[in-house]
């Protein structure tokens, strides 16, 4: 398509069913990996990376059941802290589980999205910070192998602002010993969506 070609002057009605942001959605759903237990989350838009989460916490264990708009997450038999490259390939989100599977299960292995072709690395404030609250982290063949017995609480600081990055500590954090404290944060909408969920699952945030 080379162009639009708009022809105004007509009043505008009718109503528009708006879903709920992706960005909002896929972090809310890794969360889940937290807390045994069902989580409920409403309003979520029916993308491919979603259906693509939830095949990813299928992997792990949980139950995902999908309605309209609706998706039932039951993570009390998930115990595979796993993210394969053929289920995350298409999504960079997928490093959000990175944080929540090494927090619960004190182990991850996830794939990166690019596999072996790594390239750029914006991962690595996710890593850097991990590690500072304890990981111990290696890279093998397009795969990050994180360890922790316990995560401690630490002062982040990231080099740059990172949406997923701030994510994936603050939903590390939660389970992690101590307090942490996340200098140069991103502060976009889904940042306080994850926040909220994350209170209601029974985190101390400010």
């Amino acid at each position: 398509m080379d162009k639009l070609i708009i022809k105004g002057g007509k009043k505008l009605k009718g109503v528009v069913q708006i879903s709920g942001a992706k960005n909002s959605a896929l972090p809310n759903m890794a969360a889940s990996i937290l807390a045994s237990g069902t989580h409920e989350l409403a309003n979520i838009p029916q993308v491919a990376d979603v259906r693509t989460m939830r095949k990813l916490l299928a992997h792990t264990g949980a139950v995902c059941t999908a309605g309209s708009g609706t998706i039932s997450i039951d993570t009390s038999h998930a115990n595979k802290p796993e993210a394969p490259y053929d289920i995350v390939k298409t999504m960079r989100a997928s490093s959000l589980v990175l944080g929540p599977m090494l927090a619960r299960f004190g182990r991850a292995h996830v794939s990166l999205p690019g596999g072996c072709a790594i390239g750029a690395r914006p991962l690595n404030l996710h890593l850097k910070a991990l590690e500072s609250m304890g990981a111990k982290i290696k890279l093998d063949e397009g795969y990050i192998n994180a360890e922790s017995k316990r995560l401690h609480g630490a002062t982040i600081n990231f080099d740059g602002v990172t949406v997923t990055g701030t994510e994936n500590i603050m939903m590390a954090a939660a389970l992690a010993k101590g307090t942490t404290v996340i200098d140069n944060a991103a502060m976009e909408p889904e940042i306080t969506a994850l926040g909220e969920f994350l209170i209601k699952m029974g985190a101390k945030i400010e």
